[in-house]
C-alpha cells in the first residue's frame, strides 16, 4: 500500500493524487521553490500564505501571488487538480493525445482542452544550446496531407496550388547514442531545403568536428564542398542503390519521422502548418525523455513551466515563428 503522500507513479495513482488540492499545491510549490516561496513580483521571501483562497501575499509590496503567476497556468480559471493529470497524460502518452479526448477525460470542452494542450506543449520546448557531438545524422521530411482530401475551404486556405507544395518541411539532427547517452534528436520547421535555410540550423545545432550522415540530397553535397570540408567529417548514402553503408545511414532518424507521423496521422489527424512546430517539441520531447519512468517525465515538464505564459491570443496568431527543438 502507497505511503499517504507517496508520489505518484501511474495516471490512477495521478489522479486520487491531485484531487487533493492542498497536496497539489504542495507539489508544485516544492518544484517550484525548493528554497522556500519568494514573491515573482519583488523576490522578497516569507511572504504570508492565505490558507483559505491558496494564496500568498507579500510583507514587501503587499502584492497577493498565487502557484500560477508566471506559469503556463497563469489566468487560467482550472485547478491544478485538471492541469497536473492533463499536463502527465501528454507528457506520456507515447501517441498524443487529441483535445477531443482530452476534454471528455477531464469535463471541459474540446477549445479548453486544446488551449491547454497548447500551453504544456510550450513547457516542452527545449531551450538547451548545447551542440551535437560524435556521430550525427541529419535528415528531412514532409508534413502534410493530400490536397485532395482536403475540405474545399482548407484547401483555398493550406494548399491553393495543386501539387505537393502545401507540405511543410521538417529538419531533423539525430545524435547517436554513446556509452553516456542515449540518442537524442533536434527539429526545425523549414521553408525550404536549399543550403541557405538548412545550413544555419545545422552549424548551430553540431559542434565543429562531428561526424555527419546523410543521405544524398544535393543541398548537403554543396553544403559539404563549400562550408563543411574543415569542419565536419560528412559521409552520404545514396538511397537509390542502398540505405546502409556499413556506420553511414540515416536509419535513426527514419525511426524518429515514423514515430512523428503516426502520432499526427493517428491522434491529431490535421495540423495546421503554423502550429507544427508545436507538435514537434512534444514528439522531441517524449523520445529525448524516453529513458525516463512516468513521474520523470512529468516532473521534467511540470520544472519548465515558468516564464512561459501563452495567452490564446498567440496560440492562434500565425504569426509565432518556429521554434528548433
Amino acid at each position: 500500500m502507497l505511503k499517504q503522500h507517496a508520489a505518484p507513479t501511474s495516471l490512477a495513482e495521478a489522479i486520487r493524487y491531485f484531487a487533493d488540492p492542498d497536496r497539489a499545491l504542495a507539489f508544485v510549490v516544492t518544484l517550484r521553490w525548493p528554497s522556500g516561496v519568494t514573491c515573482p513580483r519583488c523576490e522578497a521571501d516569507k511572504p504570508s500564505f492565505v490558507g483559505s483562497r491558496r494564496i500568498w501575499k507579500c510583507r514587501s509590496c503587499r502584492r497577493q501571488f498565487s502557484i500560477k503567476v508566471g506559469t503556463i497556468f497563469e489566468d487560467s480559471p482550472l485547478g491544478l487538480d485538471k492541469w497536473l493529470p492533463a499536463l502527465w497524460l501528454l507528457a506520456n502518452s507515447k501517441n498524443g493525445i487529441s483535445s477531443y479526448e482530452l476534454g471528455r477525460a477531464l469535463g471541459v470542452t474540446q477549445k479548453t482542452a486544446w488551449f491547454m494542450l497548447g500551453r504544456i506543449r510550450l513547457a516542452m520546448q527545449s531551450k538547451s544550446f548545447q551542440k551535437m557531438i560524435g556521430v550525427v545524422e541529419i535528415d528531412e521530411s514532409f508534413i502534410g496531407g493530400k490536397r485532395g482530401n482536403m475540405h474545399k475551404a482548407k484547401q483555398r486556405r493550406v494548399a491553393p496550388k495543386k501539387g505537393t507544395v502545401h507540405m511543410q518541411g521538417v529538419l531533423g539532427m539525430l545524435e547517436r547514442k554513446r556509452s553516456d547517452k542515449h540518442s537524442t534528436v533536434r527539429l526545425a520547421h523549414i521553408k525550404t531545403t536549399r543550403k541557405t535555410e538548412l545550413g544555419p540550423h545545422i552549424e548551430a545545432g553540431v559542434e565543429k568536428g562531428a561526424s555527419i550522415y546523410t543521405d544524398k540530397h544535393p543541398t548537403y553535397r554543396r553544403l559539404s564542398e563549400v562550408k563543411w570540408h574543415d569542419d565536419y567529417a560528412h559521409a552520404a548514402v545514396d538511397h537509390a542503390i542502398k540505405y546502409v553503408d556499413g556506420q553511414v545511414h540515416t536509419n535513426g532518424m527514419e525511426n524518429f519521422w515514423s514515430l512523428l507521423k503516426r502520432s499526427i496521422k493517428g491522434t491529431y489527424v490535421s495540423v495546421d502548418p503554423f502550429h507544427l512546430f508545436r507538435y514537434l517539441d512534444e514528439q522531441a520531447f517524449r523520445f529525448n525523455e524516453r529513458t525516463e519512468n512516468d513521474l520523470g517525465r512529468f516532473v521534467h515538464v511540470l520544472k519548465n513551466i515558468l516564464g512561459k505564459r501563452l495567452t490564446y491570443a498567440e496560440l492562434i496568431s500565425a504569426d509565432m515563428a518556429p521554434a528548433t527543438t
